[in-house]
Protein backbone atom coordinates (compact mmCIF):
# COMPACT_ATOMS: atom_id res chain seq x y z
CA UNK A 1 0.00 0.00 0.00
CA UNK A 2 2.91 2.31 0.99
CA UNK A 3 4.49 1.67 -2.56
CA UNK A 4 1.27 2.27 -4.50
CA UNK A 5 0.81 5.26 -2.64
CA UNK A 6 4.05 6.29 -3.17
CA UNK A 7 4.01 5.74 -6.88
CA UNK A 8 0.64 8.12 -7.49
CA UNK A 9 2.10 10.81 -4.98
CA UNK A 10 5.09 11.05 -7.22
CA UNK A 11 3.38 10.59 -10.50
CA UNK A 12 0.98 13.71 -9.49
CA UNK A 13 4.08 15.61 -8.77
CA UNK A 14 6.20 15.04 -12.37
CA UNK A 15 6.56 17.56 -14.70
CA UNK A 16 3.85 16.66 -17.32
CA UNK A 17 2.78 19.84 -18.50
CA UNK A 18 6.68 20.82 -18.82
CA UNK A 19 7.44 17.47 -20.79
CA UNK A 20 4.04 17.44 -22.69
CA UNK A 21 5.81 21.39 -23.89
CA UNK A 22 9.44 20.02 -24.60
CA UNK A 23 7.37 16.91 -26.88
CA UNK A 24 5.35 19.62 -28.91
CA UNK A 25 8.59 21.85 -29.15
CA UNK A 26 10.64 19.02 -30.43
CA UNK A 27 7.82 18.07 -32.80
CA UNK A 28 7.36 21.91 -33.99
CA UNK A 29 11.15 22.02 -34.50
CA UNK A 30 11.13 18.80 -36.82
CA UNK A 31 7.97 19.53 -38.37
CA UNK A 32 10.27 23.16 -39.81
CA UNK A 33 13.44 20.75 -40.28
CA UNK A 34 10.68 18.98 -42.68
CA UNK A 35 8.95 21.96 -44.12
CA UNK A 36 13.02 23.25 -44.98
CA UNK A 37 13.65 20.30 -46.41
CA UNK A 38 10.67 20.41 -48.73
CA UNK A 39 11.88 23.63 -49.59
CA UNK A 40 15.45 23.15 -50.37
CA UNK A 41 14.86 19.34 -52.01
CA UNK A 42 11.72 19.75 -53.79
CA UNK A 43 10.12 18.17 -55.26
CA UNK A 44 11.12 15.59 -52.71
CA UNK A 45 9.90 12.00 -52.19
CA UNK A 46 9.33 11.19 -48.16
CA UNK A 47 11.44 8.47 -48.75
CA UNK A 48 14.14 10.66 -50.00
CA UNK A 49 13.31 13.25 -47.54
CA UNK A 50 13.65 11.00 -44.31
CA UNK A 51 17.43 9.86 -45.79
CA UNK A 52 18.32 13.60 -46.08
CA UNK A 53 16.99 14.56 -42.56
CA UNK A 54 17.68 10.85 -40.79
CA UNK A 55 14.38 10.66 -39.76
CA UNK A 56 12.22 7.73 -39.55
CA UNK A 57 9.90 6.97 -42.31
CA UNK A 58 7.00 7.13 -40.16
CA UNK A 59 8.12 10.49 -38.60
CA UNK A 60 8.80 11.65 -41.94
CA UNK A 61 5.19 11.00 -43.46
CA UNK A 62 3.47 11.75 -40.30
CA UNK A 63 5.46 15.12 -40.72
CA UNK A 64 4.53 15.76 -44.25
CA UNK A 65 0.73 15.01 -43.79
CA UNK A 66 0.47 17.42 -40.96
CA UNK A 67 2.12 19.80 -43.60
CA UNK A 68 -0.31 19.16 -46.26
CA UNK A 69 -3.40 19.15 -44.41
CA UNK A 70 -1.77 22.94 -43.19
CA UNK A 71 -1.75 23.44 -46.78
CA UNK A 72 2.38 24.49 -46.05
CA UNK A 73 3.21 22.20 -48.56
CA UNK A 74 1.30 20.19 -51.84
CA UNK A 75 2.09 17.35 -54.20
CA UNK A 76 3.84 18.47 -57.57
CA UNK A 77 2.43 16.68 -60.41
CA UNK A 78 5.15 15.14 -62.31
CA UNK A 79 3.89 12.59 -64.51
CA UNK A 80 6.92 11.19 -65.92
CA UNK A 81 8.12 10.21 -62.73
CA UNK A 82 7.18 6.96 -61.32
CA UNK A 83 7.22 5.00 -58.36
CA UNK A 84 7.08 0.72 -59.09
CA UNK A 85 4.80 -0.22 -61.70
CA UNK A 86 3.48 2.71 -63.15
CA UNK A 87 2.13 4.39 -60.06
CA UNK A 88 2.95 8.42 -60.21
CA UNK A 89 5.53 9.28 -57.67
CA UNK A 90 4.56 11.57 -54.91
CA UNK A 91 6.60 14.39 -55.22
CA UNK A 92 6.22 17.35 -52.11
CA UNK A 93 6.86 21.05 -52.96
CA UNK A 94 6.51 24.48 -50.78
CA UNK A 95 2.70 25.34 -51.27
CA UNK A 96 2.14 29.38 -51.46
CA UNK A 97 1.40 29.58 -47.50
CA UNK A 98 4.89 27.68 -46.54
CA UNK A 99 6.82 30.32 -48.53
CA UNK A 100 4.78 33.28 -46.55
CA UNK A 101 5.29 31.35 -43.04
CA UNK A 102 9.10 30.56 -44.36
CA UNK A 103 9.42 34.67 -45.44
CA UNK A 104 9.96 35.82 -41.94
CA UNK A 105 13.72 36.47 -42.71
CA UNK A 106 12.25 39.30 -45.43
CA UNK A 107 10.44 41.05 -42.35
CA UNK A 108 13.77 40.81 -40.54
CA UNK A 109 15.41 42.12 -43.22
CA UNK A 110 13.39 45.13 -44.04
CA UNK A 111 12.87 45.94 -40.56
CA UNK A 112 16.83 46.09 -40.04
CA UNK A 113 17.18 48.19 -43.16
CA UNK A 114 14.64 50.63 -41.65
CA UNK A 115 16.52 50.84 -38.50
CA UNK A 116 19.76 51.51 -39.86
CA UNK A 117 18.09 54.14 -42.64
CA UNK A 118 16.88 56.19 -39.33
CA UNK A 119 20.11 55.80 -37.06
CA UNK A 120 22.47 56.81 -39.99
CA UNK A 121 20.46 59.04 -42.28
CA UNK A 122 18.03 60.49 -39.76
CA UNK A 123 13.97 60.38 -39.26
CA UNK A 124 13.66 62.45 -41.99
CA UNK A 125 14.82 59.71 -44.45
CA UNK A 126 12.52 57.14 -42.94
CA UNK A 127 9.56 59.58 -43.36
CA UNK A 128 10.60 60.28 -47.39
CA UNK A 129 10.63 56.29 -47.42
CA UNK A 130 7.34 56.24 -46.31
CA UNK A 131 5.86 58.95 -48.01
CA UNK A 132 7.23 57.94 -51.23
CA UNK A 133 4.98 54.22 -50.62
CA UNK A 134 1.93 56.54 -49.26
CA UNK A 135 1.93 58.91 -52.74
CA UNK A 136 2.30 55.80 -55.03
CA UNK A 137 -0.87 54.35 -53.16
CA UNK A 138 -2.64 57.79 -53.53
CA UNK A 139 -1.50 57.69 -57.39
CA UNK A 140 -3.29 54.14 -58.22
CA UNK A 141 -5.94 55.30 -56.25
CA UNK A 142 -7.05 58.43 -56.83
CA UNK A 143 -8.57 57.72 -60.46
CA UNK A 144 -11.06 55.39 -58.43
CA UNK A 145 -11.87 57.82 -55.82
CA UNK A 146 -12.23 61.13 -58.28
CA UNK A 147 -14.70 58.39 -60.78
CA UNK A 148 -17.09 57.98 -57.81
CA UNK A 149 -18.03 62.19 -57.69
CA UNK A 150 -18.06 64.58 -55.06
CA UNK A 151 -19.84 62.81 -52.36
CA UNK A 152 -17.76 61.52 -49.88
CA UNK A 153 -19.51 59.01 -48.94
CA UNK A 154 -19.08 57.35 -52.37
CA UNK A 155 -16.11 58.30 -52.42
CA UNK A 156 -15.19 56.32 -49.19
CA UNK A 157 -16.90 53.00 -50.66
CA UNK A 158 -14.62 53.71 -53.55
CA UNK A 159 -11.90 53.63 -52.00
CA UNK A 160 -12.59 50.92 -49.91
CA UNK A 161 -13.19 48.44 -52.79
CA UNK A 162 -10.42 49.61 -54.43
CA UNK A 163 -8.37 49.37 -50.79
CA UNK A 164 -9.85 45.55 -51.17
CA UNK A 165 -8.54 44.54 -54.47
CA UNK A 166 -5.07 45.19 -52.55
CA UNK A 167 -5.76 42.78 -50.09
CA UNK A 168 -6.96 45.00 -47.28
CA UNK A 169 -10.19 43.82 -46.83
CA UNK A 170 -11.60 47.40 -46.21
CA UNK A 171 -15.27 48.22 -45.38
CA UNK A 172 -16.58 51.85 -45.49
CA UNK A 173 -20.05 51.67 -43.12
CA UNK A 174 -22.08 54.61 -42.61
CA UNK A 175 -22.70 55.60 -38.77
CA UNK A 176 -25.39 57.56 -37.41
CA UNK A 177 -25.08 60.24 -34.87
CA UNK A 178 -25.30 59.38 -31.52
CA UNK A 179 -29.04 58.72 -29.82
CA UNK A 180 -30.26 61.62 -27.86
CA UNK A 181 -27.63 64.03 -29.42
CA UNK A 182 -29.39 67.24 -30.92
CA UNK A 183 -28.78 67.65 -34.54
CA UNK A 184 -29.38 70.93 -35.91
CA UNK A 185 -32.28 70.91 -38.48
CA UNK A 186 -31.90 70.56 -41.92
CA UNK A 187 -28.30 68.98 -41.86
CA UNK A 188 -26.47 65.59 -41.02
CA UNK A 189 -22.67 66.56 -40.14
CA UNK A 190 -22.85 64.44 -37.57
CA UNK A 191 -23.28 61.34 -39.30
CA UNK A 192 -19.77 59.43 -40.41
CA UNK A 193 -18.80 56.84 -42.07
CA UNK A 194 -16.00 54.02 -40.43
CA UNK A 195 -13.36 52.99 -42.94
CA UNK A 196 -12.09 49.45 -41.42
CA UNK A 197 -9.49 47.43 -42.79
CA UNK A 198 -9.21 44.03 -41.87
CA UNK A 199 -5.51 43.16 -43.56
CA UNK A 200 -1.93 45.32 -42.83
CA UNK A 201 0.62 44.13 -45.20
CA UNK A 202 3.14 46.33 -43.37
CA UNK A 203 1.59 45.71 -40.03
CA UNK A 204 4.84 43.83 -38.72
CA UNK A 205 6.59 47.00 -39.34
CA UNK A 206 4.59 49.95 -38.91
CA UNK A 207 4.79 48.43 -34.75
CA UNK A 208 8.01 49.73 -35.05
CA UNK A 209 7.73 52.74 -37.40
CA UNK A 210 4.62 54.22 -37.13
CA UNK A 211 4.91 56.84 -39.74
CA UNK A 212 3.66 54.24 -42.18
CA UNK A 213 0.31 54.73 -40.37
CA UNK A 214 0.58 58.38 -40.29
CA UNK A 215 1.09 58.81 -44.38
CA UNK A 216 -1.94 56.08 -44.91
CA UNK A 217 -4.07 58.22 -42.66
CA UNK A 218 -3.04 61.22 -44.45
CA UNK A 219 -3.56 60.28 -48.50
CA UNK A 220 -6.91 58.86 -47.46
CA UNK A 221 -7.79 62.57 -45.74
CA UNK A 222 -6.30 64.00 -48.94
CA UNK A 223 -8.63 60.84 -51.20
CA UNK A 224 -11.69 61.97 -49.65
CA UNK A 225 -11.27 65.71 -48.90
CA UNK A 226 -11.77 65.52 -45.32
CA UNK A 227 -9.98 65.84 -41.85
CA UNK A 228 -10.11 61.83 -40.98
CA UNK A 229 -9.24 60.74 -37.82
CA UNK A 230 -7.65 57.03 -37.06
CA UNK A 231 -9.33 55.50 -34.34
CA UNK A 232 -7.40 51.88 -34.17
CA UNK A 233 -4.35 50.53 -35.99
CA UNK A 234 -3.44 47.03 -36.31
CA UNK A 235 0.03 48.23 -35.14
CA UNK A 236 -0.97 49.25 -32.38
CA UNK A 237 -3.03 45.71 -31.15
CA UNK A 238 -6.68 46.46 -32.12
CA UNK A 239 -8.36 43.36 -34.99
CA UNK A 240 -8.62 45.87 -37.45
CA UNK A 241 -7.17 49.48 -38.80
CA UNK A 242 -10.35 52.30 -38.28
CA UNK A 243 -10.72 55.50 -39.73
CA UNK A 244 -13.44 57.98 -38.85
CA UNK A 245 -14.40 60.14 -41.97
CA UNK A 246 -16.96 62.94 -41.31
CA UNK A 247 -19.80 62.73 -44.17
CA UNK A 248 -19.87 66.99 -44.65
CA UNK A 249 -16.50 68.91 -45.28
CA UNK A 250 -15.67 71.84 -42.72
CA UNK A 251 -16.96 74.81 -45.28
CA UNK A 252 -20.34 72.42 -45.45
CA UNK A 253 -20.56 72.74 -41.70
CA UNK A 254 -23.31 75.07 -40.00
CA UNK A 255 -22.03 77.75 -37.44
CA UNK A 256 -23.45 76.63 -34.98
CA UNK A 257 -22.14 79.25 -32.52
CA UNK A 258 -23.84 81.58 -34.55
CA UNK A 259 -26.78 84.31 -33.04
Amino acid sequence: MYSVNKTVKSASKAPVSKSGARTAETEERTRDRVLRGVLNHGPVSAANLGELLNLTPAAVRRHLDALEKAHMIEVASLKHLSAGAGRPARRYVIAPEGHERLGNDYLDIARDALKMLRDTVGEQALEAFASARAAEMEARYRPVVEAAGDSVEARAQALAEAMSRDGFVATANRTAPPAGRPVPAGTNFLASIQLCQGHCPVRDLAEDFTVFCDQETGIISDLLGVDVRRLSTMAGGAHVCTTHVPLVRDKERPDTDAS
